[in-house]
């Protein structure tokens, strides 16, 4: 994998953050860049966390996010991870949550619940809270998939108002 990407895409947004976003791998765009979610995608990102008052260059936690991918590097011509690679990457994510320590856990598509859940079938899965990596967990759809299914942006709106609502109700 790291043979064809460019950049080890790490993390972005405040370490510190009460919200982690667990994304899937980078594309073009972030393996350019060097941060995970900045093309299309990452931009939709930032727009739908914004209308709940969450932003990745906040510097108070209760309103930052922090932005993951369970893959570091762009898997070649933007393929899915392979089950093997995201198995190699397992342990490295779920330290990685552990350093961070959020409250609230955003599992972004189908690779995401497959890493941290063992489960695909995000339409399934999207918008119901669960354990990941002993923190609660939402499973929400990948931007990418609401930049091309523009109808699924209303559950992700519900999903949105659903964190709104756990981050409201934590101490």
């Amino acid at each position: 994998l790291k043979k064809g990407a460019r950049n080890f895409v790490f993390a972005d947004g405040n370490p510190e953050a009460r919200v982690m976003i667990i994304g899937e791998a980078p594309g073009r765009d972030e393996d350019i860049e060097g941060r995970p979610f900045v093309g299309r995608a990452g931009q939709l990102l930032d727009r739908m966390f914004a209308a709940i008052g969450l932003s990745r260059v906040a510097h108070h936690p209760d309103e930052a996010i922090y932005i993951t991918n369970i893959m570091p590097w762009r898997p070649p011509q933007n393929r899915d991870p392979e089950a093997a690679e995201i198995a190699m990457m397992l342990p490295f994510v779920q330290r990685h949550v552990e350093l961070a320590r959020p409250d609230l856990i955003v599992l972004m598509g189908n690779t995401a619940c497959a890493a941290a859940l063992g489960k695909r079938g995000i339409t399934r899965l999207r918008g119901n809270w669960t354990q990941a990596f002993d923190r609660p967990a939402l499973p929400m759809n990948h931007p990418a998939h609401l930049l091309r299914t523009p109808s699924a942006k209303r559950e992700a709106w519900a999903d949105l108002l659903s964190l709104k609502a756990k981050l409201n109700g934590l101490p």
